[in-house]
């Protein structure tokens, strides 16, 4: 055990203002976390057994421990992502275990869920506010859904199916990292490999150095072909060698599909437990469970999915004749019968003689400075907020990060936000990210003040400044920015004091991405896109050519993206509603049934994708993975209310804006999803913007 001495000192357990990023080290974080969940069991034990179903008895000491527990950790974890350490790793990997195993005790515990229970069934509960009673309902069905309701031998059962879906995932991904790993293609002749960009090149040699051919360079090879994305993806869109694009193409499709790297038979076994999951829990399959803590019902996403499928279908059919018709042009000897390993090809061709932007050559005119200025300025346009500043006011990691204070239209305080803009590989993963660091909370307030104030962090990675040139991003790495904007603003606009339902908490799932994608849209709007897109040396504007090309790109082939999106959609909610495990269907031919409606040019018999479909397999999307399109319907609808009002109309515009901010930015988790947004737009959400901004509403019409 660690010296009291020590731990008086470890900074996770202090009190503070902001987290002492500065210095927490990978050594105070054994002795930290354990202390930490040493106090917070025994205030669990002392909560179980005074709990009263009241707010003060039961929400406010619930509060405060689930407040502590993410704080901390949530402090180490961001440490982990921007300031990786091999010790920092191993020190989390070993209390991790020991934070889970005291989660699950929380999230079981009997006491406090019947005492949410009582609450729920007590004459006073018509009295509660309706973030109150959402709250109280989501700590209920939390509960539920962990078993928690289950007689002992059924939540036994309950509790081995839990533990062997783990196993299974956690199998299913390193059977498709093993696959993924085993295929290696040697190339020697460098006509082979005739169009491949430098970079690609540059990757496969690399490969083969390092499995062992020691002179491999990107000029000369040999090339190691691998089936990871960043090799995958360049053979498919840029090698000239149409055998090589099939034998690649065809190694993809089959991963994990044979042998003792086979998936075929988890797969099974995991849809089998997930149905007796959901008939344990008293649902009749896997999606109704998944749908309980959604906004979308199981029949409201079919019912979309297949109204956007009708919308797709004609313009992907278009999408693969002006493909045949371009690549006969070019004189392709296979234009005729274009297949799955040509379309990425000649999808690229057709792209780069319609739209040629070279993502390279934009750079200049998205400096991150001025990227920034009018992020802010529309944020001040929008929704009244003033972005100022605050360096210095809390500790950071590194210091390249800043720190800013979001105050509203009177100056005073209302959030406060870390942003950590550049990459650093030797540290930091890669990505962006949106996180919180506290939620805003009435319960949480310190001593003189009535509510904390949410704090967020967010974190990307750009190219870092060189001398005194500034940061100059890609124009997705600006989309990327708005969007996890987007996000920040949801979490620090709120105006929910309950920390449980604050912000981005107790968000339904598939609307938690309306604000973030709404953001982005505005890059595509000419006056915020001119406002920002001024070169960093002459301060000339983007021109008006390439403004339009971006637009245009933006449509490109809509109609067969979304129909790839809609056949993953389809046959994840078909697999977790009408397939029965061992019955005469099999999951391969759930997929082709499916496929008949969802892909234009049918997939090859031996197609085995579902043996690498991770996403529903072993990530969170299992009968989720409509969330994607959901969210992308909600995010064009509330953006068209603005088009509704007039873009250029800027009383109306900042009209709509406040509206915006004071249902979807600032209800959070306390009110029902569609609630705010027919509180927003006046009406239930349509998927005819999203048909719009895709190009895709003629057909439907």
């Amino acid at each position: 055990m660690a010296s009291e001495d020590s731990l008086s000192s470890n900074p996770l357990l202090q009190n503070f203002d902001f987290p002492p990023f500065d210095s927490v080290d990978a050594h105070h974080v054994r002795p930290g976390i354990r202390a930490l969940l040493q106090q917070l069991e025994a205030e669990l034990e002392q909560l179980e057994k005074t709990v009263e179903p009241s707010w003060p008895k039961l929400v406010e000491p619930l509060e405060k421990i689930i407040d502590r527990l993410s704080v901390v950790w949530g402090m180490i974890n961001h440490l982990k992502a921007v300031k990786d350490t091999p010790e920092l790793r191993a020190a989390i990997e070993e209390v991790q275990p020991e934070k889970v195993k005291y989660q699950l005790r929380l999230g079981q515990s009997k006491p406090i869920y019947n005492a949410f229970k009582a609450i729920r069934e007590s004459p006073d509960w018509k009295s509660l506010s309706e973030a109150r009673q959402r709250l109280v309902e989501a700590q209920i069905k939390e509960a539920v859904l962990s078993g928690i309701a289950l007689e002992d031998d059924k939540r036994e059962e309950f509790n081995k199916i839990e533990q062997e879906l783990e196993k299974l995932s956690h199998k299913f991904s390193e059977n498709v990292l093993d696959a993924t790993k085993k295929f290696e293609k040697l190339i020697t002749d460098k006509k082979e490999i005739e169009g491949l960009p430098p970079s690609a090149l540059g990757l496969f040699a690399q490969a083969a150095v390092s499995k062992g051919h020691e002179n491999a360079t990107a000029d000369t090879g040999p090339w190691l072909i691998t089936l990871d994305a960043p090799s995958y993806l360049p053979v498919m869109q840029h090698a000239k060698n149409r055998a090589l694009r099939e034998e690649v193409y065809r190694a993809y499709l089959s991963r994990a599909s044979s042998g003792d790297l086979d998936n075929t038979a988890i797969i099974d076994q995991i849809l089998k437990l997930r149905l007796e999951k959901a008939k344990l829990l008293g649902y009749r399959n896997y999606a109704e469970v998944s749908m309980a803590t959604k906004m979308a019902t199981v029949e409201k996403a079919d019912e979309l999915l297949e109204k956007l499928r009708s919308a797709s279908w004609d313009p992907a059919v278009q999408d693969i004749e002006d493909l045949k018709s371009f690549a006969k042009n070019q004189g392709a000897a296979e234009a005729d019968s274009l297949t799955h390993w040509d379309i990425t090809f000649w999808s690229e061709r057709l792209r780069e003689s319609k739209y040629d932007i070279n993502e390279e050559e934009l750079r200049p005119y998205f400096s991150l400075p001025k990227v920034m200025d009018a992020l802010f300025g529309l944020a001040k346009t929008l929704f009244g907020i003033d972005v100022v500043p605050a360096d210095g006011v809390a500790p950071v990691w590194n210091s390249d990060v800043r720190f800013y204070c979001v105050k509203d239209s009177s100056g005073n305080p209302t959030a406060y936000f870390y942003f950590d803009p550049y990459s650093r590989p030797s540290e930091k993963r890669d990505g962006a990210w949106m996180d919180e660091v506290f939620s805003r909370s009435r319960v949480m307030a310190q001593k003189g003040s009535s509510v904390r104030l949410p704090v967020a962090q967010m974190v990307c990675n750009q190219t870092p400044p060189v001398g005194d040139k500034p940061s100059l991003m890609t124009f997705r790495e600006v989309e990327t920015v708005f969007h996890e904007f987007g996000h920040a603003l949801q979490h620090m606009l709120t105006k929910e004091d309950e920390g449980l339902v604050a912000g981005i908490r107790n968000i339904e799932w598939d609307a938690v991405e309306l604000p973030s994608q709404f953001m982005e849209n505005w890059c595509y709007h000419r006056d915020t896109l001119m406002s920002i897109a001024k070169h960093y040396q002459t301060g000339e504007t983007l021109p008006e050519n390439v403004y339009k090309k971006l637009l245009a790109a933006r449509t490109f082939r809509a109609g067969s993206l979304s129909l790839r999106q809609l056949k993953f959609a389809t046959v994840d909610l078909e697999l977790h509603t009408k397939y029965m495990p061992g019955g005469t269907e099999t999951i391969y031919d759930v997929d082709q049934r499916v496929s008949i409606k969802t892909q234009v040019i049918p997939p090859l018999p031996e197609d085995r994708f579902l043996c690498s479909f991770s996403h529903i397999f072993a990530g969170g999307y299992a009968a989720g993975y409509y969330s994607y399109k959901w969210a992308e319907v909600l995010s064009a609808d509330a953006f068209s209310a603005f088009e509704d009002a007039g873009l250029d109309d800027i009383k109306a515009v900042k009209e709509t804006g406040q509206r915006f901010r004071n249902t979807i930015l600032a209800l959070g988790g306390g009110k029902a999803p569609l609630k705010v947004f027919v509180e927003f737009r006046g009406r239930e959400p349509s998927p005819e913007p999203l048909l719009r901004h895709n190009g895709l509403l003629a057909a439907s019409a």
